[in-house]
């Protein structure tokens, strides 16, 4: 995987935001707006440079790297001693909300404009240097339209995940995870089996961790596998040709020996090429007798007037034309159906012939409320966190 503090910001990556402490993840398009801490703004200018750059949030919502501007050390600061002679009565900034909305319009940034509230401040001198500072970081987060552009990685997606919807990941924090993934010795090569129900995000960091050399099996409940946080890693090709997915309700007859998977197609290539020529006969009957009953009377033919046959056969040539645009898609649609079904079948077939072999090296667990879904050892260490009980289990 492309990373290192090289890596540059391109199109179709999926990147993460952040403000301060507060992260969000998007994927970076051309003309897309994106809203994130009450502004909006386009990541076309951001693309192109390293991520980790800082950008401010420019008029128009365009994105422009920040310069890094030396603090201007004052000769004295002035400070008072205490804060209990300030009276909060909402009339020591002369500047109005009306004058704040006109420097933005008129495209001031928004240091100038924190350091124009200073300025205009009867109280600011009269407070504590540390209430001086709170104002000052209070004005910054409000007024300075500020974003980073990280790239996405266990540490911050978890952070993330845990900050904004803790319940997605069964409030899995991060340095639970972190254990997981260092005594489950996990690393590149290995054999692992991951079962989850954190919306992807224990089945990406190992994925991270094993960096796409290694096979992994994900086991899953109900009718497929949730990876919603595994897409924000933006992963390349690669690292899931090596990822595998079965289901948890096949498990007792892969153990009994009964497992079987639906009669795969023996090449959907075939398949396909069956179902034209078969078409391609029928079409051939339908035209031949609508020939038939179309053809016309000698006496009908001769009172048809040339423009009006014309204009017939132009209609009916655009009529041919869209049914064979149709009937070319729907049978593009069904033979991409029959691959993608072929392609899990087989996958399923692979990940079954995986297990047989009983030999992973480890098998990570995250799972929310209820009892423990697989009983197989598999795996010569196992890790599982239980969200009841907020513990880790190695053995």
């Amino acid at each position: 995987m492309e990373g290192g503090p090289s890596a540059r910001i391109r199109e179709g990556d999926c990147a993460v935001l952040k403000r301060d402490e507060v992260f969000k993840a998007v994927s970076v398009l051309r003309r897309r707006k994106i809203t994130f801490e009450k502004q909006w703004f386009y990541l076309d200018n951001a693309i192109g440079h390293i991520y980790g750059t800082t950008f401010e949030v420019t008029s128009g919502g365009n994105l422009q790297p920040k310069q890094e501007v030396e603090e201007t050390t004052t000769e004295t600061k002035e400070a008072g001693t205490d804060n209990r002679n300030i009276v909060d009565d909402g009339k020591s900034q002369k500047l109005t909300h009306d004058d704040i909305k006109a420097l933005k319009d008129k495209g001031i940034k928004g240091q100038e404009i924190v350091q124009q509230l200073i300025e205009n401040s009867t109280t600011f001198r009269d407070k504590t240097e540390f209430a001086q500072d709170k104002y000052i970081k209070k004005k910054k987060k409000k007024y300075e339209a500020v974003i980073t552009i990280v790239k996405p990685s266990t540490r911050i997606l978890s952070t993330m995940y845990y900050a904004r919807e803790p319940g997605k990941i069964n409030h899995l924090r991060y340095d639970t995870l972190a254990q997981m993934l260092t005594l489950g010795n996990i690393h590149a090569g290995n054999k692992m089996i991951v079962m989850e129900t954190c919306s992807g995000l224990v089945l990406g960091a190992v994925m991270e961790r094993m960096g796409g050399y290694g096979s992994i099996i994900q086991m899953y409940p109900g009718g497929g596998p949730v990876r919603a946080a595994t897409s924000c890693f933006g992963f390349p090709k690669p690292f899931f040709d090596n990822l595998h997915e079965f289901p948890l309700s096949k498990v007792q007859s892969l153990l009994s020996g009964t497992f079987t998977t639906e009669t795969l197609p023996a090449d959907p290539e075939e398949n396909a090429l069956g179902e034209e020529e078969s078409n391609g006969l029928s079409e051939e009957k339908q035209t031949s007798l609508q020939e038939t009953e179309e053809e016309p009377t000698p006496e009908a033919a001769m009172e048809i007037n040339p423009t009006e046959e014309q204009d017939t056969m132009d209609v009916n040539a655009e009529d041919v034309e869209f049914k064979e645009n149709k009937e070319k898609e729907n049978k593009e649609n069904v033979r991409e159906k029959q691959m993608k079904q072929w392609e899990r079948r087989k996958k399923l077939q692979e990940a079954a012939a995986l297990l047989r072999e009983k030999n992973a090296d480890g098998r990570e667990t995250g799972k929310g409320q209820g009892k423990s879904w697989l009983t197989l050892e598999v795996g010569r260490k196992t890790g599982t966190y239980w969200q009841s009980k907020e513990k880790l289990f190695i053995r």
